[in-house]
């Protein structure tokens, strides 16, 4: 089958697009689109299947209308992957949907798979996965090596519009008592300079690096001792779970049902539910290097079933047994 996929950016096409190679299919990856790029792909390439995925420059408005227009034209099932719900539903998943009216949408939260069916669209739950030619366990890189390091964005100005995300209560757990308590964390990824009203304090400019080339996040994770990542929702877990113990890493997170119902706490990552409980694990596990490689190694292990190519099988399965394909 042949797979178009309607993405530019780094986060997505090294993920889903690999699985779907990986399962036999012909990939081509659009980059950024444009009117007669859109039209002349599907043309050219005629697609079996079309797939857009997150929320990216490839999502302007005016793109949209592209989409509806010459992808309806064609009758090619257009499949569209949710990854902003729940939080961004309202204000981007949802628009996004009734614009460009995808025949299939798929979805990381369960439960806006009903809200998907009630608007007359055909929806499944397909959470995130990661895939073992960009996440893959490595040497450890000399100036990337730490005690601690954190991969991901502050978000600093989303979480003001939302006060009550659970990625508050996350961070106030897993990383606002090591600040406070000067415990060095590295940080990779935007804004954490702007991070001092949720932490309390604020980081020192030595231990912020910035942003990092996502297929370069794998080489942090082979070099930190302890990774910590945040979580963003009780229902499901970030895709940074997956691409962390897939690399390798050993992983501090909060303590979820998705988390528990995915992996096993003390053998394949471990969890904490409070700032203090935070405390003692990273000064144990800094302390016991065997006790925490026989975890990163199990990690590794327990992941490997997460992979792209099975969730690009899965995506095939649902649009056969709906029909779409």
């Amino acid at each position: 089958m042949k797979v178009l996929f309607l993405e530019n950016h780094p986060m997505w096409i090294h993920g889903l697009p690999n699985g779907f190679r990986d399962a036999g299919h012909t990939v081509k990856i659009s980059g950024s689109l444009t009117r007669n790029k859109l039209s002349q792909l599907l043309k050219d390439f005629k697609p079996d299947l079309v797939i857009s995925m997150g929320w990216t420059p490839e999502h302007a408005v005016y793109k949209q209308k592209w989409m509806r227009r010459f992808i309806g034209d064609t009758h090619i099932p257009h499949v569209y992957w949710a990854t902003e719900d729940p939080t961004h539903h309202e204000s981007f998943s949802l628009p996004y949907v009734r614009a460009v009216k995808p025949d299939f949408v798929f979805t990381i939260c369960r439960s806006m798979v009903k809200t998907y069916k009630r608007m007359g669209i055909q929806a499944a739950h397909m959470d995130f996965g990661y895939h073992r030619k960009v996440h893959r366990r490595g040497r450890v890189v000399p100036h990337l090596k730490s005690n601690i390091a954190v991969v991901a964005n502050g978000y600093s100005r989303i979480l003001k519009l939302y006060p009550k995300h659970y990625r508050i209560k996350s961070i106030h757990h897993l990383i606002r008592p090591l600040i406070k308590d000067g415990t060095r964390i590295d940080f990779w990824g935007r804004q954490w300079e702007e991070m001092k009203p949720v932490l309390g304090a604020s980081i020192p400019r030595s231990w912020i690096h910035g942003y990092l080339d996502y297929p370069d996040a794998r080489k942090v994770y082979s070099s930190a001792k302890i990774v910590i990542g945040p979580q963003n929702q009780l229902t499901q877990v970030t895709q940074r779970t997956y691409e962390i113990l897939g690399s390798g890493g050993f992983l501090i997170t909060s303590d979820t049902p998705e988390v528990r119902r995915l992996f096993t706490p003390g053998r394949d990552l471990v969890v904490s539910t409070s700032a203090e409980q935070t405390r003692k694990l990273v000064r144990y596990y800094l302390k016991h290097p065997k006790a925490r490689e026989a975890i990163r190694r199990q990690g590794q292990r327990t992941v490997r079933k997460h992979n792209y190519k099975s969730r690009a099988q899965y995506m095939i399965r649902q649009l056969k047994k709906h029909k779409i394909l």
